[in-house]
This record gives C-alpha cells, structure tokens and sequence, in this order.
C-alpha cells in the first residue's frame, strides 16, 4: 500500500525529514559508524556515548549565558567610586591614545555610574559582593557567584569578538567551546543532542558559526531548539505521514548510507545516518521536553515563565530541563545589550529582563542538587568604555567597546562562590591586577570538565588545533 500522500514524493520525503536537522547528531553513533574517537578521550572504547575525562572532573555540565552586544559591566559589576567623582572631566589624553576603539574618534569625557538609589551598588551576600542595584534577584545569589573582573580579549567589533570568545578565534572557521566540549565528553542521552543553542532576539553578529563545530565533523555543532513550533526544524512528520511509515523510510534511506560509508568511509556519512535515527528519537522526547506547562506554579513564578512564549526566562528554565536529562552544553544567547547611546535606560531594560530567571535558575540548579555539578557562565564579547559616546548628556550618552578590561561570571561546581578575581584601575579602564584571557577562561572551563586544554586537539590541514590555540592556563585561584 502506497503510505506517501499523493502530493509528497519519495525524493521530498527524504529531503525535508533531513532540512534543519543538519547539527542533529549523537557522538555515540558517530563512533559506531566507525570515525576516529577524539583525541582527547581516554579510557573508553568507540560505540559509547560518554567519554571518560582525561582527570577527575568537577562538573558534568555547561549552562552558558551570552549577553549579546556586551553589557556595561562598569554599571552592573564593576563599581568605580574614583570615575563617578570625575564624570564629565576629559578623559586623560595618554589613555584615550593607547586603545583602539569601534566609533569613538575624539576625546571623550568620563562617564561614572549615577549615584542614585536605583543604579547604585550593594554589598550582596555574606561575601559582600558589590552588585548594582539593577540585579536584586542576582544580589541574593551572590555567595554563588565568581566574578572575574580582568578578562580581555584580541577583538573590539561585535561579529569578530563574538567569534573570539566562543571559539578562540575572531574569524569564521574554528569549532566553538560548545562543540569542543561535546567532541571530548560526548553525550549523557542518546534521545538529545549532546549540545543545544537557545536564542532571545535577533541571532547574533557572528551567525551560527558562534554555535559551530568548524573544522570537526558536523556531528558537534550546536542544534538550536525553538520555543514555538517544530523545536526543532522538519522534526514533526510531514502531513499524512504515519510515525512507522517514516521509520521505514529512514530505516532504508540509512541502509544506503551504511552501503556508501562501507565503500567511501567518510564520517559526514556517518553523521547524516545518526541525523536521520536521532531526529526520528526526537520526536518523542524533545516535545516533551519543549512543554514547560509541566512545571509547577512555584517555578514558573520563580523564574517568570509563560509557557508558550519565546523569551529568555522561558530559555533559562528550558536550560535547566535539558542539564537534568544529560545534555552536556547548553548555551542561551540574549540580544539588545549594545549600548552606544542611552547606556543607562539601555542596561537597566535589559538586567530587569534577565535579573529574575538567571537568579531562579541558580537557585533551582542547587535545590535540585545540580549546581555542583553544572557551571552557569554569565559572559559577552567584550565590555564598555568608562567614557562617554555620542553626547556629554549624562542620560542620552552610551559607551563605546572595551575589549582591555571587562566582568563575566560564573556559578557553580569546582568554583569559589562568593569570591571577585582581578582588577582594573580607578577608572575601570587597564587591567591593574590578575589579568585573565579569552584563552584563559576557555582552559579553565575546559579543566572543571576534567580536560586538559593542551591535550584536547584535533589535526586538520597539517596540524593540531585546540580551542586555547597556543596560550592558555587554567585560572587555579577561582577554583575549590
């Protein structure tokens, strides 16, 4: 009997069940097809989903925040009493001619924090964590929190930068920390993707390439889930099709595939046949994981969820939902943080959005009894200017990008909660102690997972590549 209807042929049944669902792939069937098992896996034979560490890991996940634009952390983390003194005095000249700015081309004049009730800093927490008065629910969370004050970075433009802080390098090309990771510890569930991308707002300068796997095979890129709709892109069966009829039609596209892979062994063929048997697995759990009207009304509360809506507290509970059912990486991105004008309304719409569900994923990660053992990374691609750009009007002026000095944060298993790392001067301008690289922070994310950045390489056009390139050391004083 004929199962196709008659206005969907054979040849457009195999194209759409394989549209969009090109990141879709498990390790664990990668290996089986027979590709090279990562460098950086040790102890564990192919055919096994997860690998083992190449030393005892602290955390077994990634929950990773992308503020995208690049938050002020000078009105949020960084709190400068000396350059809200001298707001509105020039910029000292020797200063302003060592960096290299994105729009600001003359002498600017300083620009401080308002000194008022809603913009000031607290003393948060028994650790006394100074935090902006912008982020109360975050206040409450700050014994949980590793600022590092001191990160800086190669690039100053949001496409490049964005590049260099997901992958360790500014152009396109080169695997992101994401699909790193997902090469060397595989996934924890063979029904989801070992690596999964959330998306507020427009996506990103930098594209999908932010979430890509580069030079390593396509397996290990990121999959983006989608609030509303298919989740993820063709997973639903095409209309008039029953879920056995496209089982055996993947069944038989995939015997193919093992035919070609047998005669050619190329591991893009091993890919297409776990993108076909993971997305048919996907279509019973990923819906079920998509529905958070499941969760109680105290969740939803907490974090200030509404099921059904495509927004960032909707993509922080998702986050949680995924960790607790094993996937490795997850990784949230936030668009609307560039602030080139109006700095101070800009930042403060924006941490009102975020404050609450980030505050609320930490807290439910640790009643769950996931925090010790997920990291949740707060980063951008780089920070803002302590002076001002476009107009000396305190409340229309932005910031300009400041890629020698700025704040991300993390949470969680392995790190010293409650601890600041690095400082930069009065002025919130150099780095004046404890410096702290791109490359830096990526081999300290790496070492939480239990892998060595120098030892997890893969070799591509005649040598190894990693995602620390050739610097990087592990940031040893943020970790417990």
């Amino acid at each position: 009997m004929n199962v196709l209807p008659t206005s969907l042929g054979r040849r457009a049944l195999f194209q759409r069940a394989g549209f969009g669902l090109g990141g879709i792939a498990l390790t664990q069937l990668l290996r089986q097809a027979g590709a090279d098992p990562p460098v950086a896996s040790v102890g564990q034979q192919e055919g096994s989903g997860a690998h083992q560490p190449h030393f005892p890991a602290k955390i077994k996940n990634v929950i990773y925040l992308h503020m995208v634009g690049a938050p002020s952390h000078l009105d949020l983390f960084d709190l400068k009493p000396e350059l809200q003194k001298r707001s509105g005095e020039d910029c000292p000249q020797e200063l302003f001619e060592a960096g290299k700015f994105a729009f600001v081309r003359d002498l600017p004049t300083l620009l401080g924090t308002p000194d008022n009730a809603k913009h000031r800093f607290t003393r948060s927490g028994d650790s006394g964590l100074p935090i902006s008065n912008l982020l109360p629910n975050l206040q409450g969370v700050a014994d949980e929190l590793t600022l590092i004050k001191s990160l800086h970075t190669n690039e100053f433009n949001h496409g490049p930068a964005q590049m260099f802080m997901l992958s360790g390098f500014g152009q396109f090309g080169r695997p992101s920390v994401g699909s790193w990771v997902n090469y060397g510890l595989g996934s924890e569930n063979e029904n989801l993707p070992g690596f999964v991308v959330l998306i507020t707002g427009n996506v990103l300068g930098a594209g999908s390439p932010a979430w890509g796997s580069g030079f390593l095979p396509s397996v290990y890129q990121g999959v983006e889930f989608r609030s509303q709709g298919d989740p993820v892109l063709f997973l639903s069966n095409p209309k008039g099709v029953e879920p056995s009829s496209r089982k055996r039609i993947i069944d038989t596209v995939n015997a193919m595939n093992q035919a070609q892979l047998a005669d050619v062994g190329d591991p893009e063929i091993a890919t297409r046949i776990s993108q076909y048997e993971l997305a048919y697995r996907m279509q019973t759990s990923v819906p079920e994981l998509m529905d958070i009207s499941s969760e109680s009304k105290a969740v939803h509360e907490s974090y200030g969820t509404q099921p059904g809506k495509n927004s960032f507290a909707n993509n922080c509970l998702l986050a949680r939902r995924l960790v607790e059912r094993g996937v490795r990486f997850v990784q949230l991105f936030d668009q609307g943080w560039d602030s080139h004008n109006s700095v101070f309304s800009n930042v403060a719409k924006k941490a009102k959005q975020v404050d609450q569900p980030v505050a609320a994923l930490i807290r439910d990660l640790r009643q769950r009894g996931l925090l010790d053992s997920t990291v949740v990374v707060w980063s951008s691609e780089f920070g803002r200017t302590p002076f001002a750009q476009g107009t000396k009007k305190v409340d229309k002026a932005g910031r300009d990008h400041h890629k020698d000095a700025f704040t991300v944060w993390v949470a969680g298993g392995g790190t010293k909660g409650g601890m600041s790392f690095g400082e930069t001067d009065d002025l919130g301008y150099t780095i004046a102690e404890n410096p702290v690289h791109v490359h830096d922070f990526n081999a300290t994310l790496l070492h939480l997972l239990g892998m060595n950045h120098e030892r997890l390489t893969f070799r591509y056009q005649g040598r190894q590549y990693r995602l620390t390139d050739v610097e990087g050391k592990v940031v040893q004083q943020i970790l417990s």
